[in-house]
C-alpha cells in the first residue's frame, strides 16, 4: 500500500490529514481554499469521496460528513476516503445556494482552469478529488422552504449503482436523469459512480435525515469492503424503487392546508391538501395524479397558483413524460 498524494501532501497508509487546495485569493488578500480531509487505510481498497454544500445553503451534509468521520475513528479502513464537507464555501458563508458570480456550481462541471469562479472551483474539485475516486456520495437537501424525504437518486439503467443504492438503504430510490453540467454527468463520463443523497431542507439540520445518511454511508463502506461493521438494514425497510416523479402544483393562490406528510403513500385521485382563502373561503382540493409516495413538499403555507406543493415518486404504472420546465429539486 503506497502513500496517497494530494495537493503536494503524502498521506501514509493508516494516516489522515486535512489538505487545503487553493482556489483563489479574495479581494482582502485572504486565501480561499478547498479543504479535503483524507483517511488513507492500511489495506488496499476503493477510493470514495464524500461531498456536501455544493449548494451553499444545503448545510446538512456538512454535519453528515462530520458524523461519518467521527464514526470511523479507531476503525481499520481498507482503501481511501476523501471527505469534502464544504465544496461551495462562498455560498456556505453567505447562506446562499449559488456562487458569488451567480452561477450554480452544480451546472459548472467538469469546470475549467480558465473559466468563471464557479468553473475554477468545479475544475479543482473535479480534477483533484472526483477523478481520483471510484465512487462518490454527494449530499443534498431540498431547496429553501421545502423538505425532502431521505432518498437516493441514481442514473437510470446503471447496473453498478443500483446495488449500491440498495446497500445504502434509503426509504426511496429514484432513478432520475442527469443534467448538463452536473457533477453526476461529469463523473459518469469518467467512470466514477455517484450516489446523490437527498434529505431535509436548506439551512436546517434534520436529525432523521442526518441519521439516515450516516447509517447509509457506513453501509456503503461495508458493502465496498472498506469497513467490517455497519448498522444493519431491517428486512421490512426495503427501499421503494421509482423511475419517475412529478410535482403537484397549486390550483389557486391562497393558504395551503396539507393533509399528508412526506413519506406518506398516496393513491391516484386522493385528496392530499386544500387551498383556501385567509378565512377558509373558496376551498379548492389538491389531488394526487398518481399512486406513489410523497418524497418532498413545500413548508410554506402561503402559495400562488402554480407553486410546487408535493413531490410524488410514482410507484405504479407507466412513467409519464417529464415536465417541460423541471422543478429545482428535480434538476440536481
Amino acid at each position: 500500500m503506497n502513500a496517497f498524494e494530494i495537493g503536494g501532501v503524502a498521506i501514509p497508509p493508516g494516516g489522515s490529514a486535512t489538505v487545503d487546495l487553493q482556489v483563489s485569493v479574495l479581494a482582502n488578500s485572504t486565501r480561499f481554499d478547498l479543504p479535503v480531509h483524507v483517511l488513507h487505510g492500511e489495506k488496499v481498497g476503493p477510493c470514495i469521496f464524500l461531498s456536501a454544500a455544493i449548494h451553499g445553503d444545503e448545510i446538512q451534509g456538512v454535519e453528515i460528513v462530520r458524523r461519518v468521520l467521527v464514526a470511523l475513528r479507531g476503525k481499520a479502513i481498507s482503501g481511501t476516503i476523501l471527505a469534502v464537507p464544504i465544496v461551495n464555501s462562498f455560498g456556505f458563508l453567505n447562506h446562499a445556494r449559488y456562487m458569488p458570480d451567480r452561477r450554480d456550481l452544480n451546472r459548472s462541471f467538469p469546470g475549467s482552469d480558465r473559466g468563471s469562479l464557479a468553473s475554477l472551483l468545479a475544475d479543482l474539485f473535479f480534477s483533484q478529488v472526483v477523478t481520483r475516486c471510484h465512487y462518490g456520495i454527494d449530499y443534498h437537501t431540498a431547496a429553501l422552504h421545502r423538505t425532502n424525504l431521505p432518498q437516493i437518486r441514481i442514473a437510470p439503467d446503471d447496473k453498478e449503482l443500483a446495488p449500491l443504492a440498495e446497500a445504502f438503504g434509503p426509504r426511496v430510490i429514484l432513478a432520475s436523469k442527469v443534467r448538463d453540467g452536473s457533477l453526476r454527468e461529469a463523473a459518469a463520463k469518467v467512470g466514477v459512480k455517484i450516489l446523490l443523497y437527498e434529505g431535509g431542507e436548506a439551512l436546517r439540520f434534520d436529525e432523521a435525515a442526518i441519521d439516515a445518511a450516516l447509517q447509509g454511508t457506513l453501509r456503503i463502506f461495508k458493502h465496498l469492503g472498506m469497513i467490517t461493521e455497519a448498522p444493519p438494514l431491517l428486512p421490512h425497510l426495503k427501499p421503494i424503487h421509482s423511475s419517475s416523479s412529478n410535482w403537484v402544483r397549486a390550483p389557486e393562490g391562497g393558504i395551503l392546508h396539507s393533509l399528508r406528510r412526506s413519506g406518506d403513500r398516496v393513491g391516484e385521485g386522493e385528496e392530499i391538501g386544500v387551498v383556501t382563502g385567509p378565512l377558509g373561503q373558496n376551498p379548492v382540493g389538491i389531488t394526487s395524479d398518481d399512486e406513489g409516495i410523497i418524497i418532498g413538499r413545500t413548508n410554506l403555507p402561503i402559495v400562488n397558483r402554480g407553486d410546487a406543493l408535493f413531490h410524488i415518486a410514482r410507484i405504479k404504472g407507466r412513467p409519464r413524460v417529464a415536465q417541460a420546465v423541471p422543478d429545482e429539486d428535480e434538476i440536481i
